[in-house]
């Protein structure tokens, strides 16, 4: 009987084997061939790096080559230095160097980027190139070549030592020491000789791109949780049976806020509140309730918004989106200053479609913008004047006085014009001194949104 068994189990184990043997072969083989794609893609992207960051550096120094009045040379050197930055932040993000420090240099090129795009972009027979902006250029171009210059070296060693960028990548995640460590220790180099470089004046357009606004550039004196506890209940209407709690948050920071939730009754669904540390402004508010089947029309849903707000003390807020997801209404208000639309000045409020009743807001940019000393200037052009800087194929349904952020970051009276053109409906913003198109903007509706 052992031998019958013998007979069987023998052939069948050495199958197995076999097949283990197989198998373990195949893995490892697809294995290799991952890592070996790995390894020509980061290559790849290295080699494209150093070689874009080099011809950046040409780039700005064609730009800075030609006379201080070339327009068109300044315009389409700008567009390259763009492009070649924007070329170059890609082959980064390609690279496994999420573990490695190398923001700075990101933010170098992002900056860069925006720079020469906003320059780029714009009426250079209006606006040409300032003093600071080609010193600006000038200092690019002395960075660019030592970066350039430094990723070279490492791109040599690369070649000549047969590095792989898959080493380095293990090393990274796993937390240990490669082997030969050239190419981390090489982007160290440069990410450590970008930190050193001199904070530029890139003027307001690029700066309010990394400008991270947050409630300590507020003014007014600091608050202490009860004060928070007086707001919250006067807010919430809470009755003298309310439980309200608050914790700070973010303590330290400069995102240091405070939040109170506000408990009733046994059954009544807790409402939570966000102020800021400084003047105890409410940035936020969210009853979080169970919204039934909708029954409320989103043109009523406004007007109760409209009505909560003003209660509530923001009046003169006008809203200029709404729409509908399902059963709750996403409404958008902007401060009505006599009768111009103040855009930076704007709140989200959400709206209950089951009874109409607001169930929370976020008032961040409404906090952070809100002046009530802000001057409006009278318009330079006529509404009919402004009407004939529009396409003749746009077919206005409305317009109105908007006052906006363009670009640039520069705030401007504007004439608003919402159409349609093309099969999609638009919002124009015409400059209201000499109609140049400050901003356009496609509206992209929801179910149930309306263009207010």
């Amino acid at each position: 009987m052992y031998k019958r068994w013998s007979a069987v189990m023998f052939p069948l184990t050495t199958l197995l084997l076999i097949g283990a043997l197989v198998w373990g072969y195949q893995v490892n083989k697809q294995k290799n061939a991952i890592m070996i794609k790995a390894e020509n893609q980061y290559q790849r992207a290295f080699h494209d790096l150093s070689y874009h960051v080099e011809r950046l550096h040409g780039e700005l120094g064609n730009t800075l080559a030609v006379r201080s009045a070339s327009d068109g040379m300044h315009r389409k050197g700008l567009v390259n230095v763009w492009r070649l930055t924007s070329e170059a932040q890609n082959e980064i993000n390609q690279l496994p160097l999420a573990l490695l420090p190398f923001s700075e240099t990101e933010e170098f090129l992002s900056k860069i980027s925006n720079f020469s795009y906003k320059a780029a972009v714009r009426d250079f027979t209006k606006k040409p190139l300032t003093e600071g902006e080609l010193n600006n250029l000038k200092e690019l171009y002395k960075s660019s070549g030592e970066i350039s210059k430094d990723l070279q070296e490492v791109q040599n060693k690369v070649i000549d030592n047969r590095l792989r960028w898959v080493d380095v990548d293990l090393a990274l995640a796993s937390d240990e020491e490669p082997s030969d460590n050239t190419i981390i220790d090489g982007f160290k180099t440069v990410d450590k000789r970008v930190s050193a470089y001199p904070e530029l004046d890139y003027g307001p357009s690029v700066a309010s791109i990394y400008d991270t606004r947050s409630v300590k550039k507020l003014g007014g004196a600091p608050v202490t949780a009860e004060n928070i506890k007086t707001k919250a209940a006067k807010f919430a209407g809470a009755g003298s049976g309310a439980k309200i709690e608050v914790r700070e948050n973010g303590k330290g920071t400069e995102w240091a806020s405070y939040t109170a939730t506000v408990s009733g009754p046994q059954g009544t669904v807790p409402i939570s509140m966000d102020f800021t540390t400084k003047g105890g402004l409410l940035i936020s508010y969210n009853e979080n309730r169970e919204v039934g089947t909708a029954r409320v029309s989103m043109k009523k849903a406004v007007s109760k918004a409209q009505e909560f707000l003003k209660q509530k003390g923001y009046p003169n807020m006008t809203a200029v989106r709404a729409d509908r997801y399902d059963n709750l209404g996403n409404l958008t208000f902007v401060t009505d200053k006599d009768g111009v639309l103040i855009y930076p000045e704007k709140m989200t409020v959400r709206v209950g479609l089951d009874t109409g009743e607001v169930t929370g807001f976020q008032a961040n940019d409404y906090v952070n913008e809100h002046d009530d000393n802000r001057e409006i200037p009278k318009p330079e052009l006529s509404l009919a004047e402004a009407r004939k800087f529009l396409n003749s194929d746009f077919k206005e349904l409305y317009n109105r006085l908007a006052w906006i952020e363009n670009d640039d970051a520069e705030e401007m009276l504007t004439y608003e014009f919402g159409g349609r053109i093309n099969g999609s409906q638009y919002r124009i913003y015409l400059n209201a001194s000499d109609g140049n198109e400050e901003a356009v903007e496609e509206i992209r509706t929801s179910s149930g949104a309306q263009d207010k």
